[in-house]
């Protein structure tokens, strides 16, 4: 590290350059090629799958994105002439509009059906050419101004669909606007200096910039998901400005004690630098810890959301150096820097709230540490009532067109219609025909089942479907226990002595499918993830103790994330109050990601905070002194991080997206209980409790695991020499040999 920023510093110009070549390289190449996003939930091995494989060799024109044009009459029916006219024209020009391959309405003999019992709702479907990845925003918000052009006095026109959700206003980057602006500000009011405060923002801009272009390159290689490039914002905006922060308050500490600004660029990667590196692989660990679910879908956000922060890391210990031997001593404030000009270097010494705090939790362990073991527990408590399952536009805010949409579906034809079952089967030989003749009134006898339309074979009489309407909305409860009902009873019974195999395929079914897979894989991600986490920090700390409470703490900070996210999107408290629209299931994939992110967003405190008592540790071999001064000297860096951190990932709840609101919440939530509650009161509490234990590792092991560390060389010197110190006395010496300061009065 200390040659990587001797180099960056020397060739500062150069290192500049190079980051600047990379953004506008891979920026250039992005918009040349163009995004290559794919949704694609599909588990492999599962029913719905082969429901969706089915039909789609089956039956090639359903392949395209069918979206819905539905109409509401206050005044007279939808039967009116006026009505009927007006509503024909405007579907007759958005079948003649690009990507759009038919129009089906309601005024004709077969579409009786799309017009409510008391004629006041119609609607229309319209199927692309295309899935709704694959279709141009362009094309689908002509579709919209078309329809939304038939409206008129008395004439409500409103559209839903996947294709249409596309073209939903969203917060376009307001978000992350208003976050790096909040980041601004608090890195001002940290620093007191212009150009100290904006080192951190516009090296994690490069590094995110750089990233967010090689998402949509990525895309074309593997299936990312389009909320990929947010998410990858989304974290890496947080980290990148955090750890550029750290190594900001080293190199600033180094020039208080009168070191050469280069000299202290230099150390400052070379000491945090390390640290920052360590934080950075434990996300990644995290994250890549999705791969073992073998689930494309989070392959892509995997990857994504890693490359986004090594691209985060490596922009901090490289060109974070080279801007901060650039803007020179201007790192201090006017006040630091006449300071130091009048008085001369002086040690920075821990004062303040962060000195009294540390003293504080020394002297209250006990009860600090039940107090925060209960705040965690409550909070943690709605996760026991997560739902997985199928979140729709029926959870979008209110002044939305989907939302509007399909509450008039629901109200005029019923819940169901908004997401209906499809099933699917091969048909072989006149006994499978008549089975399947017969099947539609077994279904309409079964509960939970509203409507069931005829059945539909393909022009070779070899495959053929139906669609069942559930008399409740997609993501109801009751719809999940319809797919149970209709896989382990209604079909098995209907298949008996023929030799067809109905799958049942659907939206409520792929994502209770999905949900399915994630949870049976669940234990194993998460046991992976806490065990590579755990051995990275027996390496780095030398300790059993260390990596089991970090564990604890960071299962801690998770459950607790989830039972905000609970209860917010899940329960509804306060959710459409904050725009984010109705109350529903959670999406199965959202538990994985979150725990990936969350889990390793745990770890970068506890490193930054264990790190700074190992190295006192080792110093001193006094643990309630390792305690206090870890604290106290990384409090309040720990904090104002997590202020940046807080406020860069509440900003995206104005996204527009509800899944980006969802993490944004989620990762705010985690890393204010994570800063506030577990790193500056449950863990220091429990080190003091601990005493000496918390440095524990048998001899053999100590042994055998190589070693690395993450402290500045003078600390690992420090270690070595008392690793050789095995004369009490010797060690009795190198310790008298310590100057006394303030960090040495007991709490």
């Amino acid at each position: 590290m200390a040659a990587l920023a001797r180099w960056c510093v020397r060739h500062r110009l150069v290192a500049l350059l190079l980051w600047l070549l990379a953004l506008g390289g891979v920026t250039a190449a992005a918009a040349v090629t163009g995004s290559a996003y794919s949704n694609d939930y599909e588990a492999p091995g599962t029913e719905s799958g082969r429901a969706a494989r089915l039909l789609s060799d089956g039956f090639p024109g359903l392949g395209g994105d069918s979206d819905t044009v539905v109409w509401h009459t206050t005044s007279a029916t939808v039967r009116s002439s006026d009505v009927e006219q007006t509503m024909t024209r405007t579907l007759d020009r958005i079948a003649d509009l690009p990507g759009v391959a038919s129009v089906a309405g309601p005024y004709g003999g077969r579409g009786t059906d799309r017009i409510s019992s008391d004629g006041r709702t119609a609607y229309a479907t319209v199927t692309f050419d295309d899935r709704a990845e694959h279709i141009d925003k362009a094309e689908a918000r002509a579709v919209v101004d078309t329809a939304k052009a038939a409206e008129g006095e008395g004439l409500q026109v409103e559209l839903g669909g996947s294709a249409i959700g596309l073209t939903q206003s969203s917060g376009g980057h307001l978000a992350e606007v208003v976050g790096v602006v909040v980041a601004a500000v608090v890195l001002f009011l940290a620093f007191g200096s212009l150009a100290a405060s904006l080192l951190p923002i516009a090296t994690a801009l490069v590094g995110v910039g750089t990233a967010y272009a090689g998402i949509v390159l990525l895309g074309h290689a593997m299936t990312v998901a389009d909320f990929a490039p947010m998410l990858g914002m989304l974290i890496g905006l947080g980290v990148g400005i955090d750890y550029a922060l750290f190594i900001v308050t080293r190199h600033r500490r180094g020039l208080k004690r009168g070191l050469p600004v280069d000299e202290a660029a230099r150390n400052a990667v070379a000491t945090t630098g390390r640290a920052v590196v360590f934080a950075g692989a434990t996300v990644c660990i995290a994250l890549l810890g999705m791969l073992i679910l073998r689930l494309g879908f989070l392959n892509g956000v995997a990857v994504a959301a890693s490359l986004t922060v090594v691209l985060t890391v490596a922009a901090s210990v490289t060109l974070l150096p080279a801007l901060l031997s650039w803007i020179g001593p201007r790192a201090l404030n006017p006040r630091e820097r006449r300071r130091l000009h009048d008085h001369g270097p002086e040690p920075e010494l821990p004062t303040g709230f962060a000195a009294r705090w540390s003293a504080f939790v020394e002297r209250h362990p006990k009860l600090l540490g039940t107090v925060a073991v209960v705040v965690m527990v409550l909070l943690a408590l709605p996760t026991f009532s997560l739902r997985l399952g199928t979140s729709d536009q029926g959870n979008d805010p209110g002044r939305t067109t989907t939302r509007q949409a399909y509450d008039l579906v629901a109200d005029g034809f019923g819940p169901g219609v908004n997401g209906p079952l499809t099933l699917v089967t091969r048909v072989g030989g006149a006994e499978g025909r008549l089975a399947l003749d017969n099947l539609d009134a077994t279904l309409r006898a079964t509960k939970g089942v509203a409507t069931v339309t005829p059945v539909t074979y393909d022009s070779g009489g070899d495959t053929a479907y139906l669609t069942v309407v559930p008399d409740s909305a997609p993501q109801s409860r009751q719809t999940s226990d319809l797919v149970d009902r209709l896989r382990a009873e209604v079909l098995p019974r209907a298949e008996a002595g023929t030799a067809l195999d109905v799958h049942v395929g659907g939206v409520t079914a792929s994502y209770d499918d999905f949900a399915d897979v994630v949870v049976g894989k669940l234990p194993l991600f998460v046991g992976v993830v806490i065990g590579l986490g755990c051995v990275l920090l027996l390496l780095a700390f030398r300790s059993i103790g260390i990596p089991v409470k970090a564990a604890v703490m960071n299962v801690a900070a998770v459950a607790a994330a989830f039972g905000v996210v609970v209860a917010i999107f899940q329960w509804g408290w306060g959710s459409e109050l904050l725009g984010l629209g109705r109350a529903g299931p959670i999406e199965p994939f959202l538990p994985v990601i979150m725990v990936s992110v969350l889990f390793g967003l745990s770890m970068d405190y506890q490193v930054f905070l264990v790190s700074r008592m190992y190295e006192e540790w080792l110093e001193t071999r006094d643990n309630r002194r390792a305690v206090r001064v870890g604290l106290a000297e990384t409090s309040r860096v720990i904090n104002s991080a997590a202020v940046i951190m807080i406020s860069v990932f509440l900003a995206f709840v104005l996204s527009g997206d509800r899944v980006i609101a969802m993490f944004g919440i989620a990762l705010a939530s985690a890393v204010a209980l994570d800063a506030f509650v577990l790193r500056t009161l449950l863990v220091p509490a429990l080190m003091h409790m601990l005493g000496g234990a918390n440095w524990w590792l048998p001899r053999r092991l100590d042994r055998c695991l190589p070693r690395i560390s993450i402290e500045p060389p003078e600390c690992r010197a420090a270690h070595e020499r008392l690793a050789e110190a095995v004369d009490a006395d010797v060690a009795d010496v190198l310790e008298k040999e310590r100057e006394r300061d303030v960090r040495d009065i007991p709490g």
